[in-house]
């Protein structure tokens, strides 16, 4: 196949380049604004669904920001592809901060009690929620009881009050990208412009200027007038 790899990565390496990319994360940010910047798109667009992909990083559905980012896109009249980077705004790195943004601000609005230490046990959450929903869904074809405890305490402890504590700061978010990202991309793109339209201008005067310039002789035909100019 023509994109596909020639070293194939173990699942370790997928792992590790997922929390550390190779070549770093500043090699990989570069990457994603180099490729934003050069969408053919208005520049509202692009920022909107930069907008639209940071917000979606904000959400509790990992593993879906990606589709969400699309379809908030869509929504708002945003460049897709742009959403799609824009969701790198959420990473190893990031996915910390934002929980405990998100998981206090949510708290904080339902009128519950944030615990200092639950962030420490929410990895622990997420893998009991998900090992509950395997187990009951095995238990659909067998003769085990189902059991939505975990499941139950996940949604009423997290992902409720992440649901609902995500939309501040990932509006705020998403705002603030947006407009720091409309005027760096307007002004690449006049850039950019810019110098294809002096590039072109260049191949023209060089082209104007190989039209006006006579065309050499043949030597042979030198050669043949000195000739005939020495038999008279």
């Amino acid at each position: 196949m023509v994109f596909k790899r020639r070293d194939r990565r173990s699942p370790v390496q997928i792992a590790s380049e997922f929390v550390y990319p190779r070549g770093g994360w500043t090699r990989a940010f570069h990457y994603i604004k180099h490729r934003v910047r050069r969408l053919p798109d208005s520049p509202e667009r692009i920022a909107r669904g930069i907008g639209a992909g940071v917000f979606a990083s904000f959400t509790p559905f990992y593993g879906l920001h990606f589709l969400v980012a699309a379809v908030l896109a869509r929504l708002i009249n945003g460049n897709i592809l742009a959403a799609l980077s824009g969701t790198f705004f959420g990473n190893p790195l990031t996915y910390v901060p934002i929980g405990v943004v998100s998981l206090q601000t949510g708290h904080y609005l339902l009128g519950t009690h944030f615990e200092e230490g639950q962030t420490q046990g929410l990895m622990g959450k997420f893998a009991n929620a998900l090992r509950d929903l395997r187990d009951n869904v095995v238990a659909l074809f067998t003769d085990r009881d189902a059991d939505w405890s975990r499941l139950s305490l996940f949604y009423d402890e997290v992902f409720f009050p992440y649901m609902v504590g995500c939309v501040i700061p990932g509006v705020i978010a998403g705002v603030v990208c947006y407009y720091l990202s409309l005027p760096v991309t307007r002004t690449y793109q006049q850039r950019r412009r810019a110098k294809i339209k002096a590039k072109f201008e260049e191949i023209k005067r060089l082209a104007e200027g190989r039209a006006a310039t006579p065309p050499a002789k043949p030597l042979g035909s030198r050669r043949k007038l000195k000739k005939d100019s020495s038999d008279v």
